[in-house]
């Protein structure tokens, strides 16, 4: 077996053990190693893990599942498109597994969806080996892959998009400086004036500093900023934030109507009730 310091041999099974922060290891006993590559960025696997299916991991941490993969992508994409009455451009980056790119697919009245990801192999290992998660994104004539760094594509453009959506990995390696006042600021300047952004905002258990930031940071440049959970159990803690910033629009004043249809997770009660915040995240918001 290849020389990988989150891939084992124990008793004579494969096992995947990711380490998160130092702090926590969890152990998935493996099926199938589909896929090892290296670009010049990260090291790429799919791997197929009992329970959770086909997996894509990054540097040894998982990104998304089979099983739960959908929960992530349609609480990150479908709540944006529900909350801007009109939109059409949309800009993800991020998101190479191509799922926020596939749920986005789902809307006729969206015109363009740029997906800016900087590592190319990561889309095209996603494309093959897990295409229950990609679906529709590269089929999608209105989807344009922009393979460049994401900082860099929206440092120039001003009053471009309607909705930005940061797909993003945690803040280490190729996706720290996703989290930064900096690039935030460019992200803002390259929306439309009616423009939504939203971003996953990390663990509210074990990454509680990053949500915070995260929305203190939104807040200085947006009017409206609000976050909302889901449950993503591969994901450590099995608890996830998102965070939602506009100068116009209010999720509590979405029109629901315009769901599509044909989600597996998200629906009119998920949607409100992921804004029902618990106690400590309202402490949280509240001293930030």
């Amino acid at each position: 077996m290849e020389n990988l310091d989150f891939l084992y041999e124990i008793d004579g099974e494969t096992w995947f053990i990711e380490n998160d922060r130092n702090n926590l290891k969890i152990s998935y006993k493996v099926k199938e190693v589909l896929s090892s590559v290296k670009s010049v960025y990260q090291q790429i696997n799919i791997i197929d893990i009992y329970d959770f299916g086909r997996c894509l991991i990054l540097d040894g941490v998982i990104q998304t599942t089979e099983l739960d993969g959908y929960i992530y992508n349609e609480m990150l994409s479908h709540v944006p498109v529900i909350t801007h009455p009109h939109p059409q451009d949309v800009l993800i980056i991020g998101g190479g597994d191509c799922g926020v790119a596939n749920e986005l697919s789902k809307y006729n009245f969206l015109k363009k969806i740029d997906m800016v990801e900087i590592d190319e192999l990561v889309v095209r290992e996603c494309i093959k080996y897990m295409p229950s998660v990609t679906g529709m994104a590269s089929y999608d004539e209105r989807i344009n892959f922009i393979f460049n760094d994401g900082i860099e594509y929206i440092k120039d453009k001003n009053a471009m998009y309607d909705i930005i959506i940061i797909d993003s990995s945690d803040p280490v390696g190729p996706a720290e400086d996703l989290f930064k006042e900096s690039f935030y600021l460019n992200a803002k300047k390259c929306l439309k004036p009616d423009g939504i952004l939203t971003c996953q905002s990390q663990s509210p258990l074990f990454n509680k500093d990053i949500m915070a930031r995260t929305y203190k940071i939104l807040s200085k440049y947006f009017a409206i900023v609000k976050i909302y959970v889901a449950s993503v159990p591969s994901y450590p803690g099995g608890f996830w934030s998102f965070t939602i910033a506009s100068d116009y629009f209010d999720p509590d004043k979405a029109d629901i109507s315009k769901l599509a249809d044909n989600t597996r997770y998200i629906n009119r009660e998920v949607f409100h009730s992921s804004f029902k915040l618990p106690n400590f995240i309202k402490e949280i918001i509240n001293h930030v």
